[in-house]
């Protein structure tokens, strides 16, 4: 049965083993890189990898709008470390006053750096399900990677939104507005964009993956309708979670749609033929392997899931 329990298993699964099998490989952790990809908009690219000791969590891409009297950031990285050196890049660009930090939903990699911008003037918002998934998760995710990253994790807390969205939201920067928009549980439980309609920039934070292998932490057949919908987003580009920092929009959408796809129709194939979940979960996606970076470390996890929610569809 698909329920909190199982997806809290298997969240713990795959950050634990995802870390473990990491930690002896990663590459240092590289200067912080923060990039105008258009007028007022700024982007980072984290590393396509596992979060570990050695790259400080540093894994997301993350971002920054400034407008005329003020500043939103977008997500906030995967540890204290990686968040101040965002804050001290961001200073280099601009002095205004950072009033919004957007967390795209509860993933360490996006949320451990939130205390590096807590301060008077700030405002934390989420989507209306974060609250509760940082309640559910938030202790484990620090006692988790504690384990791998030692005292890279160190000065790291959970922060929760004071604003949360349940539809839509527009947050006012001064001469310039961004507008968010809430999702149905697909990557995860408490999705949130954001659109910047000045220059028709879309951060997507985990609903788009590129070249890392999307990962399903909500639901599967929820992913793939939310990326029907994000298709009629208008937008010029997006910034996507994981992956090369700037892509075509909605042109960006089409491999994680494919790898989506694939993974259903093979899971539902293998439930029809009355294959158990360790059989079909094997098997799933296999075609999709060579496309995607840390296909192994995910898509295993993703088709147990799957299994999980499919098994129970009407004939």
């Amino acid at each position: 049965m698909w329920n909190n329990n199982l997806r809290l298993f298997l969240a713990t699964f795959a950050v634990v083993a995802g870390a473990l099998s990491a930690a002896s490989s990663a590459a240092p952790a590289t200067t912080f890189q923060l990039v105008e990809i258009a007028p007022g908009v700024y982007a980072h690219q984290g590393e396509t990898a596992l979060m570990t000791r050695a790259n400080l969590g540093a894994i997301a891409n993350l971002g920054a709008i400034v407008g005329g009297e003020a500043v939103a950031v977008i997500d906030t990285g995967g540890s204290l470390l990686e968040a101040k050196a965002f804050l001290a890049a961001l200073r280099e660009k601009t002095q205004k006053p950072i009033r919004y930090v957007v967390n795209t939903h509860a993933h360490p990699d996006h949320v451990f750096g939130n205390a590096a911008f807590a301060g008077p003037g700030v405002t934390f918002v989420g989507h209306k399900n974060l609250p509760r998934a940082l309640a559910a998760r938030g202790a484990h995710y620090l006692s988790s990677f504690r384990q791998t990253m030692g005292d890279a994790l160190d000065g790291v807390s959970i922060i929760g939104p004071s604003l949360t969205v349940a539809e839509t939201a527009t947050l006012d920067l001064g001469d310039r507005t961004i507008d968010l928009q809430a999702w149905r549980t697909s990557h995860s439980e408490a999705d949130l964009t954001v659109l910047d309609k000045n220059t028709g920039t879309l951060f997507s934070g985990d609903l788009l993956f590129l070249q890392h292998v999307p990962v399903v932490d909500g639901s599967l057949l929820g992913f793939l309708e939310v990326a029907d919908r994000l298709a009629a987003v208008k937008a010029e580009r997006v910034v996507a979670g994981h992956g090369p920092m700037v892509a075509p929009w909605p042109k960006a959408l089409e491999d994680e749609k494919a790898y989506l796809t694939r993974l259903t129709a093979d899971l539902r194939a293998a439930i029809k033929k009355g294959e158990g979940v360790a059989a079909a979960s094997a098997d799933a996606a296999a075609s999709e392997r060579a496309k995607w970076r840390l296909f192994d470390d995910y898509n295993p996890r993703n088709a147990t899931a799957g299994f999980a929610e499919l098994e129970w569809e009407e004939p």
